[in-house]
């Protein structure tokens, strides 16, 4: 890897062979130097996971052989990818660190639950400007040429522009094609939630067993949120921080007088 160009870390959840982080892989190689450190196996709905109590393995790859970027294979969680990355295989700080492009959507609460943003999150703990991408389709089979020119877009401004301190975007896109993508909208999360249900089943040796499934509810009705972009043919991007402290309510707390 050369010194001239930006350096750039890829991640993401799906696993190392996933559609999304290949086309992820070739659009950021049009911007500079690519390091890729991901999963070996999916590791969707991981969060913030790290691996203490277990090793960790991580193994250079050759996955497209006519490709430039390096890339490594690792038995952990999305987090522990950007921790390896940061402090034992690169050996400087990237200059951007995209995640993604997640199969499936992270808008709204699913920010939290999301291997994909938590990686992007993990690098901005380390001042690394940093994106998570998601494209709202699960299949293996989904079609993410309709998002490369906003892939390309975004990160090229965020390497220009830098990120404010302790803010990571999440970027979602729309399931469409790109003429029918109306363009890019900066909004909010929308307060919405998941009404969880855990199917309760028995396995052929009668042992109980439960199966997590739910219903995605958005109750909120603004025009400025990720929810209502998506749904109108935009793409979002919500700025996020992991500085989780809630400031508007510290003086209400304070005034229990504890």
């Amino acid at each position: 890897m050369t010194n001239t160009k930006p350096l750039i870390l890829i991640t993401n959840d799906d696993g190392i062979t996933a559609p999304g982080i290949r086309a992820l892989i070739e659009v950021m190689n049009e911007l500079g130097d690519v390091c890729v450190v991901a999963p070996n196996s999916p590791q969707s709905g991981m969060g913030h996971a790290i691996t203490i109590n277990d090793t960790l393995y991580c193994d250079k790859v050759v996955i497209d052989k006519d490709a430039p970027q390096d890339e490594y294979s690792c038995s952990g969680t999305p987090a522990d990818c950007v921790k390896l990355a940061v402090n034992e295989i690169i050996h400087r700080k990237p200059d951007l660190c995209v995640s993604g492009i997640n199969h499936g959507s992270n808008s709204s609460i699913n920010v939290i639950y999301s291997g994909t943003m938590s990686a992007a999150v993990e690098a901005g703990t380390q001042g690394i400007p940093s994106i998570g991408f998601s494209l709202l389709n699960y299949s293996l089979d989904a079609n993410f040429e309709p998002v490369k020119k906003y892939v390309k877009t975004i990160a090229e401004k965020a390497l220009i522009h830098g990120m404010p301190k302790g803010v990571i975007l999440n970027v979602n896109f729309p399931d469409l094609l790109e003429t029918q993508i109306k363009g890019i909208k900066v909004c909010r999360q929308a307060d919405a939630h998941w009404v969880e249900k855990f199917d309760k089943r028995t396995n052929p040796l009668g042992r109980e067993y439960y199966w997590l499934s739910g219903e995605f509810v958005n109750e909120d009705k603004g025009e400025d949120t990720d929810e209502w972009a998506l749904q109108n043919g935009y793409v979002s991007v919500v700025p996020v921080q992991f500085d989780l402290t809630a400031h508007h309510a510290i003086k209400d707390i304070n005034d229990w007088d504890i």
